[in-house]
């Protein structure tokens, strides 16, 4: 009997080393993914910005520079996400949330340049009906980034150390 005890407790630890060992490998993948993205964004944006310092891009260029860089922002954020899960094994929310709050902001960037556009063509029952959709989704998304902020905020001040989610 002691013996079958010894046999299930050493293969708790093999499955338990293996399993360990199977999730830093597919964070390390994952990890090199992110980073290869997130360099070809880089590029990317280099690549806008030059293009648009050429010709002297107007607002739909330099939102898209912008757009491509909130872009890159979120990568970063993602991949300091995966590394502070690999090394301390768990798993925070407040990158998520600070990535969710990037995202929405990029939104709110695309949708008020889309409206602007709209309203400085003749009004008409559709582009009436798609500006007001926007002002909808532009009112969504203020209440999810106060909602997103307030949570940081309060996961923050909850922290007995004060510091930042994923600081070594």
């Amino acid at each position: 009997m002691a013996q079958d005890s010894e046999q299930e407790g050493r293969l708790t630890r093999v499955s338990a080393f293996v399993f360990l060992h199977t999730e830093h490998a597919v964070y390390a993948a994952l990890g090199l993914l992110l980073a290869g993205t997130a360099i070809l964004a880089l590029i990317d944006a280099t690549g806008l910005l030059f293009g648009a310092i050429r010709h002297l891009g107007g607002s739909g260029e330099l939102l898209k520079i912008v757009d491509s860089l909130l872009f890159l922002l979120m990568l970063v954020e993602i991949l300091h996400t995966v590394r502070v899960s690999m090394r301390s094994g768990r798993l925070t929310c407040e990158p998520f949330l600070i990535v969710g709050l990037i995202a929405s902001i990029r939104r709110v960037l695309v949708i008020t340049l889309q409206s602007s556009e709209v309203m400085h063509a003749p009004m008409t029952a559709e582009r009436e009906a798609l500006f007001r959709a926007s002002m909808i989704e532009l009112g969504v998304l203020s209440g999810l980034i106060l909602t997103m902020v307030i949570s940081i905020f309060l996961l923050h001040r909850a922290r007995d150390d004060n510091e930042v989610a994923g600081k070594e």
